[in-house]
């Protein structure tokens, strides 16, 4: 049988949670230091700052970093976080750089510009493509869910 949920059971519960919280102390460190390149998918970052403070972050910086170098400035200690493709960490991990992911974000900011007639990705198969700032694993990636279609790169 389901326990059901009442206002004192709620009550009793929160009150056991704030006196546990009081017991974990003060943080180890109240730094945090995020590297961001330009792009929209970022906003998370800037949206979890309050979230941070309220968690007794009281340093939190952001490091202008080239897209190219997210992976490698993380591995060097340079910066703390980062929000960028996937791809691209498990890469440097996989070459042996030292790094720890902690978890996925993907804020839904991957789109594709053709030239106008082109109307999908599968319509890309056999051209050559140009990117401005994306990884070319993540045109890879992209191609590949709609079939066999390899991008010249």
């Amino acid at each position: 049988m389901p326990i059901r949920e009442t206002r004192r059971r709620f009550l009793t519960n929160a009150l056991a949670m704030a006196g546990t919280s009081a017991l974990e102390g003060a943080l180890e460190t109240t730094a945090v230091r995020f590297l961001h390149s330009p792009a929209i998918c970022i906003a998370p970052m800037f949206a979890a700052e309050e979230l941070l403070r309220a968690e007794g972050f009281t340093d939190i910086t952001y490091v202008a970093t080239p897209a190219a170098d997210i992976a490698e400035a993380i591995a060097r200690g340079k910066g703390d976080f980062n929000l960028a493709f996937a791809l691209i960490f498990i890469k440097a991990i996989d070459a042996g750089l030292p790094m720890t992911m902690l978890a996925g974000v993907h804020s839904g900011c991957f789109e594709l510009f053709a030239r106008e007639g082109v109307r999908g990705i599968s319509e890309l198969k056999g051209k050559r493509v140009g990117l401005k700032t994306s990884p070319p694993d993540l045109l890879t990636l992209m191609a590949s869910q709609v079939g066999s279609i390899q991008p010249k790169i």
